[in-house]
């Protein structure tokens, strides 16, 4: 009786274990929150600068409020944009109401990792190409909201962009010819 007993209850508890790990598992996905319905920009109202999307009329766009768990070496999408009056970066940088020159290594983040600007003005170490480059967060990439004219008539940012000025591209030794996206890694520095 005893044996069954003891049996009964390692199976219990490994049944128990695997449920839990499954769970933590599932905490470390990113599931879209919700969707955006896309509008067509109005006349000259979406910057393509940097070959940024314009939204389309009727496309759903997925909407994120978390981004993948942050670790030493996270991956991510590296992209282009610009933070200078102008640019297609839109309006000022979330975190100090400024704008950036291009020549300064800067980002935005998309937004579970902008973290309710819990990131704001901290540096990020940012590594592909076989090299390093480290770059201060200025901005949100949000993955919450786009397809308006706040967000320059684009699209909202998948939950793990790392939108980076032209600075940072250099610094990585990336030819110019294929700036635009790629694939990286980051930690914060």
């Amino acid at each position: 009786m005893k044996s069954t007993v003891s049996f009964k209850s390692s199976a219990f508890l490994f049944v128990i274990l695997i449920w839990t790990s499954c769970l933590d598992i599932e905490a470390l996905q990113c599931s879209p929150s919700g969707k955006i319905k896309g509008k067509k920009p109005p006349p000259g109202q979406c910057n393509t600068e940097n070959d940024s999307d314009c939204c389309k009329q009727g496309k759903f766009y997925p909407t994120y409020k978390c981004s993948p768990p942050v670790s030493g070496n996270t991956k991510a999408y590296l992209t282009l944009n610009s933070f200078q009056k102008g640019g297609d970066g839109g309006g000022p940088s979330e975190c100090d109401n400024q704008y950036h020159s291009d020549d300064t290594p800067v980002v935005a983040l998309s937004t579970g990792w902008f973290n309710n600007k819990g990131r704001c003005l901290h540096n990020i170490t940012i590594s592909a190409n076989g090299r390093s480059v480290v770059a201060m967060v200025v901005d949100e990439c949000d993955s919450t909201m786009g397809c308006d004219g706040d967000h320059d008539y684009q699209p909202p940012c998948p939950n793990n962009i790392v939108d980076a000025s032209k600075a940072v591209w250099k610094a990585l030794g990336v030819p110019h010819g294929q700036w635009g996206g790629l694939d990286i890694t980051w930690s914060d520095a």
